[in-house]
C-alpha cells in the first residue's frame, strides 16, 4: 500500500549529499593530520606523507584505529581530542544517520498505514486508475469528496506513485484477488468504482467486491453491451458501457451538434451545467419538481428513481432526493 506522498527530496539526492559530506569531513580530517604530521609516529619508520594522513584519518573515522599511526606529541593529542574525535563522531552520524533515517521512515510509514487502517471508513475504492478511473476520481473530487476518502487499486506500481503524489492512497496489486481488496479495505468501502481494461476482469473484481461488501454501491465500467447483464448479475448497481456511450453521443453530435455539446458539457463535471443528485430542502417538500429553482429530471424515492413527468413524482417528499441540473458555478 502506498500512502499519499510527502515531498521529499529523492533519495539518491539524499545519499549522495550525504556521501559528499562525509568525503569533505574525511579530507578535512586528512588535512588537519597532514598539516600536524610531525606530531605522529608511524611504527614503519620515516615520516607522514599525505597518503599516509589521509590513511590515519580513514582508519581514525571509522573507528578502526590499528594503532600503526598514533599521535605522540602533545599538539598532536591535544587535536585529536578537539578536532579528530569531534569530526569522527560526525562522520559517524553521517553514515549510520542514512541507516536510522530509512529505519525511521519505515516505522513512520507503517505507523500511517495502521492509523489509516483502523480510521478508514465509507470511503470509496478505484479499481483501475486508468482514463476512467482518473474521470471518476477528479468527477469525486469536483463534488466535494476528500483525497483521504478516496483509495486507489492498480497492478502498475507507476499508475499507484502517481496518484499517491495527487495525496490518494494507492495499493499496488491484483484486483481479483481477495488480499488486494482487503488491502484497500473494502469490506468497509461506501462506493466501488470498478473501471479496469478488461470486461472480464471487471466481472471477476465485481464479483470479488460484492462477496466482501454487500452494502457498497457498486458502479462498474465495460467496454461491450454484450458483458453488461454479466457485470449486473454480478453485483454491480450501475453499468455504464463506454463504447456504446460514445457511439450514441457521436450519433447525436452528427445529426445536432448542439444537442452533442450540451451532452458533452453535462457529462465534463465543472463546466457549464452539471448533473448532481441532492436532498429536498424543507421549503421544496410539499411542492412540484417544476416549481423548483433547478431543473429535476429525476426523483429518487428510496431505492427508486422516478421520471419527474410520472405522477408519482407530482409531491416531493422531505426524504426524497432528486437528480437536478444546475449550473457548475
Amino acid at each position: 500500500m502506498v500512502l499519499p506522498a510527502r515531498r521529499s527530496a529523492p533519495a539518491v539526492r539524499q545519499v549522495g549529499s550525504r556521501l559528499l559530506l562525509a568525503l569533505a569531513v574525511l579530507v578535512a580530517t586528512t588535512v588537519i593530520v597532514y598539516l600536524d604530521r610531525d606530531g605522529y609516529n608511524d611504527n614503519a619508520g620515516g615520516g607522514l606523507g599525505f597518503l599516509d594522513s589521509a590513511y590515519y584519518a580513514t582508519v581514525t573515522l571509522s573507528t578502526t584505529g590499528y594503532g600503526d599511526i598514533t599521535p605522540y606529541s602533545s599538539g598532536a593529542r591535544l587535536t585529536n581530542i578537539l578536532v579528530i574525535t569531534p569530526l569522527r563522531v560526525l562522520f559517524l552520524i553521517i553514515l549510520v544517520g542514512t541507516t536510522l533515517e530509512v529505519l525511521t521512515e519505515r516505522t513512520r510509514q507503517q505507523w500511517r498505514l495502521n492509523r489509516w487502517r483502523s480510521t478508514v471508513r465509507e470511503h470509496t475504492v478505484v479499481i483501475g486508475y486508468g482514463t476512467k478511473g482518473r474521470s471518476a476520481v477528479d468527477t469525486l473530487l469536483g463534488q466535494g469528496v476528500k483525497k483521504d476518502e478516496i483509495v486507489v487499486v492498480d497492478p502498475q506500481r507507476k499508475v499507484i506513485e502517481h496518484a499517491s503524489q495527487h495525496g490518494l492512497v494507492g495499493v499496488v496489486g491484483d484486483a481479483t484477488r481477495t488480499d488486494t481488496l482487503l488491502r484497500a479495505a473494502l469490506p468497509t468501502a461506501a462506493r466501488i468504482v470498478v473501471a479496469p481494461e478488461r470486461d472480464d476482469t471487471a466481472v471477476l473484481v465485481t464479483l470479488t467486491a460484492r462477496q466482501l461488501n454487500k452494502a457498497a454501491t457498486v458502479v462498474a465500467a465495460v467496454r461491450e453491451d454484450e458483458n453488461a447483464p454479466l457485470l449486473r448479475q454480478s453485483g454491480a448497481d450501475v453499468v455504464v458501457t463506454s463504447s456504446s456511450s460514445a457511439g450514441r453521443l457521436l450519433g447525436l453530435s452528427m445529426l445536432s451538434p448542439h444537442a452533442g455539446a450540451v451532452m458533452e458539457d453535462l457529462l465534463t463535471y465543472g463546466n457549464g451545467l452539471d448533473v448532481v443528485e441532492r436532498p429536498v430542502t424543507r421549503a421544496e417538500a410539499g411542492r412540484s419538481p417544476r416549481e423548483c429553482e433547478d431543473l429535476v429530471v429525476a426523483v429518487v424515492r428510496g431505492r427508486r428513481v422516478i421520471n419527474y413527468t410520472e405522477p408519482e413524482a407530482a409531491v416531493l417528499r422531505l426524504t426524497d432526493r432528486m437528480i437536478v441540473i444546475k449550473s457548475a458555478g
